[in-house]
């Protein structure tokens, strides 16, 4: 059954070291501004019955539970970084609760570095312990159907490195990269709701910029906009002050609304 709407819950919009970062007094990371507050980058998708998860951060059992998120049926990964899979073990209260296998989805190269980074999920060795039950599927440029929803690969660059965003509906979430090739963009029209990298300011080798990102909003004109993987350079009201309308700062436990069809 096609779906016409669902949620989007921000599970955590911050960098790879999180915001605040360990052994840091500047003014963000001691800011009293709860939207300051950053964990790893990751997103929920709801919709019907069912909950799509987007990469398993270090932070992620502190992040379902804090969101009451209560099932998981599949999860994507953007790609194989520690701040977006570290946290793969905790999925096994949805395993025990759900019973069933929970299918993971990724990159070849990303679905590797996950079986060697967990190499005791996959292997065939009798164990004592709980373990997450896992079934591995490997995506390239197809939709990966699920419950109803494509979810479209987008290809994008991370520093010399290829990593994988995602489009569904009239929804697209693209954290970590520093440049959006020209095929991509065109799988980008037409959104209702669009997520964009903007790390800081200065430039770094891998991530976006805000205006960089800004750029490509210019392009795209999504309605809504939001930016994230956002480091410690960026007070969350201060730099929302000068951005368009139409573009925000993610902020952990944002909630979106999103149509499911494309327009």
């Amino acid at each position: 059954m096609p779906v016409d709407s669902f949620s989007i819950t921000v599970l955590g919009s911050g960098t790879s070291v999180g915001v605040p970062t360990i052994g840091c007094h500047c003014a963000v990371c001691n800011s009293d501004d709860p939207r300051d507050k950053r964990l790893r980058p990751s997103i929920y998708v709801k919709f019907q019955d069912h909950g799509v998860l987007i990469d398993t951060t270090p932070d992620f059992r502190q992040q379902v539970l804090r969101a009451h998120i209560e099932r998981i049926d599949a999860i994507l990964f953007t790609h194989s970084h520690a701040d977006h899979v570290m946290g793969l073990d905790d999925v096994r209260p949805f395993n025990f609760k759900q019973g069933g296998v929970i299918p993971i989805y990724g990159s070849a190269e990303t679905l590797d570095n996950i079986r060697r980074c967990f190499h005791y999920i996959f292997d065939n060795h009798k164990t004592e312990s709980s373990r997450p039950r896992l079934a591995t599927h490997v995506f390239d440029t197809a939709p990966i159907e699920l419950f109803g929803l494509p979810f479209t690969p987008i290809r994008l660059f991370h520093g010399k490195g290829t990593v994988y965003g995602f489009r569904f509906g009239a929804a697209a979430y693209l954290t970590d990269h520093s440049d959006i090739p020209d095929e991509s963009m065109e799988l980008l029209c037409g959104l209702d709701v669009l997520f964009l990298d903007a790390l800081r300011h200065r430039p770094h080798p891998t991530h976006s910029t805000v205006e960089r990102s800004l750029r490509s909003v210019e392009k795209l004109s999504p309605k809504r906009a939001f930016f994230t993987h956002i480091c410690h350079d960026l007070a969350h009201a201060s730099t929302e002050d000068k951005l368009p309308l139409n573009v925000r700062l993610a902020y952990d436990g944002l909630e979106i609304q999103v149509e499911g069809a494309a327009r």
